[in-house]
């Protein structure tokens, strides 16, 4: 998978994770989960 805040490929086990209408998106970092969490819709097109 790949994370969608910086576009590293991830491992779908990664202990970063957050959900987001109904999708779950896994990140490389705690600092990218943290950038996707804040505002998810600039990263999916909400």
């Amino acid at each position: 998978m790949k994370d969608t805040v910086c576009g590293m490929e991830v491992d779908e086990s990664s202990r970063f994770k957050s959900s987001y209408k109904g999708k779950t998106y896994v990140f490389c970092s705690a600092n990218c989960k943290q950038n996707f969490d804040k505002k998810p819709e600039s990263y999916v097109g909400g």
